[in-house]
């Protein structure tokens, strides 16, 4: 079956991409018509846990399977996030009810009877997909009586004690009620399905005489209409214990249209205050934008006016503030070459996000495509090398730098390779512990190879014609000898300045961060990706603003090495989201293994970093539009 796997994932990692172009309909998302009596083949995802983040194929448990078990073709994405999808022996028929349909009878050893217990204590819960549509749990919520939120995937089995016993049971849900929703074509005799719904029991299943094909239950029977509506008699987990696994299914129309059947999904347990306090956040961000926009357009135009004022009157015997150091603010910084290869990841990073986001606003992204965010960042990432290797080149050329290969070099390798060596770690970790999240070789030198085939040539070319265009000059000549910087009050102190900095760009996002936390960490879908633009829109601008207002006040203090403080100023709101990832790991999740932490930490650290690189870069040049503007506008002796 590996063998099989790997063609297709290698095609779907050139071909997926291109698709989109080709059809109206993306893939796997194109409706499904069903008549009375076709087959409905019912597909079994990973098992996922919240406590251990840890994924498992669903055949990892001793469950009844197929005759012979398939995986599903999984794009790049898919693979990366830990799915595998595989047939099962759930077998319908559309619209054709099932009553205590036997799949199987099992008997429990030591073994596996500890396998169940382990996934049990560990809250594993089962996913399964039926035309698309991921299987989920309705539950009424205590507080609202009429409304009912969805669950994703059912548990593994619970815990318990017999009445009159205190010591504790594992019970394992082997009896499913399934109910398959659809929407008739009122035009034909067709029907799409809507909706895939689940209530799992606990039965302890029994029967007469000795057990073969043909036997009937007597505790769920279809023939004496007897049907499974509570877990009154559960079925233990445990050693010699056997086990039969049975399902109902029940087929309802449904008043949602096809085009509409995510929207129960998308709602899984959000309330109103959501959009409210996305809201909020976004108008105290555009007040505080607008307050210090305002500020620094009166205070610069004075400024500018005052200057060139007293040069056209001779009055000026000495000048003060940020023209004093005009001849030092285009001073090449130190480690210059570093900076560069920032600058030109961040550039990378930028493009990356703004397309995806247009994607997903457009729809393209939609949580039906499974894996394909991931997916149309990982080849967006790719292809927006050749923006990094143009920028770092045109920034290092106008450090007056000549070995162009070497800063190429180290833009498409410096973060690539920092964060492969972090998650190829992580990777190690996920397979010590048996997981299908962790990724497979093939799939490892499938990435490997997109980096190195595709990604570090078009650097290159980036490079090559970035370099080849004109040097940016400055628009005021630089002096031989540098001045030398007064003693700078507390509140201009670097390291003080640079963490201020940061927290206007963190509470332009860090309301988003939660939900986006908590659809990452807590298997949630997330969908609002028209909120998250405007928040990365606010984020862009805020960090500009900052950066510049910051980078004044710098410039006033007779401090003209900017160029790094600009970087770390809008950079620095990854310390603190470094930090609320922290926050919510010890107050939102009850992960207790500790490679889960590690894992945990491990891919934050490599999201914090990246958010490093992107805004240490939108204020990076913002700062350098805004020194470039403010010495042109003012007459240079």
């Amino acid at each position: 079956m590996a063998g099989l796997k790997r063609p297709v994932l290698w095609i779907s990692v050139f071909a997926l991409f291109f698709v989109h172009c080709h059809c109206f309909y993306l893939p796997g998302v194109a409706p499904q018509d069903f008549v009375k009596g076709d087959e409905l083949k019912v597909k079994v995802n990973k098992l996922t846990s919240t406590k251990t983040q840890l994924p498992y194929s669903y055949y990892s448990l001793p469950y009844c399977h197929p005759n012979r078990i398939v995986d599903s073709a999984e794009n790049l994405g898919e693979v990366l996030r830990g799915d595998r999808i595989e047939n099962s022996p759930f077998v319908f028929k559309m619209r054709e009810p099932q009553m205590c349909s036997v799949v199987c009878r099992i008997m429990l050893n030591k073994k596996t009877a500890k396998e169940f217990k382990e996934k049990i204590n560990d809250e594993y819960r089962v996913n399964m997909i039926l035309d698309n549509l991921p299987l989920v749990v309705p539950i009424r919520r205590p507080d609202q009586e009429n409304t009912i939120v969805y669950q994703q995937g059912f548990h593994v089995g619970l815990r318990g004690q017999y009445a009159g016993s205190m010591e504790e049971k594992h019970f394992i849900h082997n009896h499913l009620a399934f109910t398959v929703k659809y929407h008739k074509d009122p035009l034909a005799d067709t029907a799409r399905i809507v909706g895939f719904e689940v209530k799992p029991f606990s039965v302890k299943h029994e029967y007469e005489s000795n057990w073969n094909d043909k036997t009937r239950l007597t505790t769920c029977d279809p023939h004496a209409k007897r049907a499974v509506t509570n877990s009154e008699s559960p079925q233990e987990v445990d050693d010699k214990k056997e086990i039969i696994f049975t399902y109902d299914v029940e087929f309802q129309e449904s008043d949602i249209k096809w085009a509409s059947r995510w929207d129960t999904y998308l709602l899984m347990a959000d309330d109103q205050i959501h959009w409210f306090s996305i809201v909020n956040s976004l108008m105290i961000v555009i007040f505080l934008s607008g307050m210090v926009a305002m500020i620094m357009l009166r205070t610069l135009y004075r400024d500018i006016s005052k200057y060139n004022q007293l040069e056209t009157q001779e009055e000026a015997q000495e000048e003060t503030g940020w023209k004093l150091v005009h001849g030092d603010v285009f001073r090449p910084p130190s480690n210059p070459d570093l900076l560069c290869v920032y600058v030109g990841t961040g550039v990378q990073f930028f493009g990356m996000f703004l397309v995806t986001m247009i994607f997903a606003v457009l729809g393209f992204l939609s949580p039906s495509n499974r894996g394909g965010l991931m997916m149309a960042m990982l080849l967006l990432w790719i292809f927006m090398g050749l923006f990094a290797g143009y920028s770092s080149a045109r920034l290092y050329k106008m450090f007056k730098g000549t070995e162009w290969k070497k800063i190429t070099l180290k833009t498409a390798f410096m973060f690539p390779a920092t964060c492969f060596v972090i998650f190829f770690v992580l990777n190690a970790l996920i397979w010590g512990e048996k997981s299908s999240g962790a990724v497979p070789f093939g799939t490892m030198f499938a990435l490997v190879f997109l980096w190195f085939g595709i990604s570090v040539p078009l650097v290159f070319v980036g490079s090559y014609v970035g370099f080849k265009k004109p040097t940016i000059e400055d628009p005021v000549k630089t002096n031989k000898i540098p001045r030398q910087i007064p003693e700078q009050p507390w509140y201009m102190n670097p390291i003080f300045s640079i963490l201020i900095g940061g927290i206007l760009p963190f509470g332009a996002i860090f309301i988003e961060l939660f939900f986006i936390l908590t659809s990452i960490w807590l298997h949630q879908f997330y969908y609002i990706f028209g909120f998250l633009f405007i928040v990365f829109i606010i984020l862009i601008i805020t960090c500009a603003e900052i950066t510049i207002v910051l980078c004044y006040f710098q410039l006033c203090s007779e401090d003209y090495l900017w160029w790094w403080r600009s970087y770390m100023t809008s950079g620095s709101s990854a310390f603190y989201l470094f930090l609320y990832a922290a926050f919510y790991f010890f107050t939102k999740l009850e992960i207790t293994k500790p490679v889960s932490g590690i894992l945990y930490f491990g891919y934050m650290l490599i999201g914090s970093y990246a958010f490093f690189v992107l805004t240490g870069t939108i204020g990076f040049y913002a700062c350098f539009w805004f020194t470039r503007v403010i010495y042109s506008s003012v007459k240079i002796d």
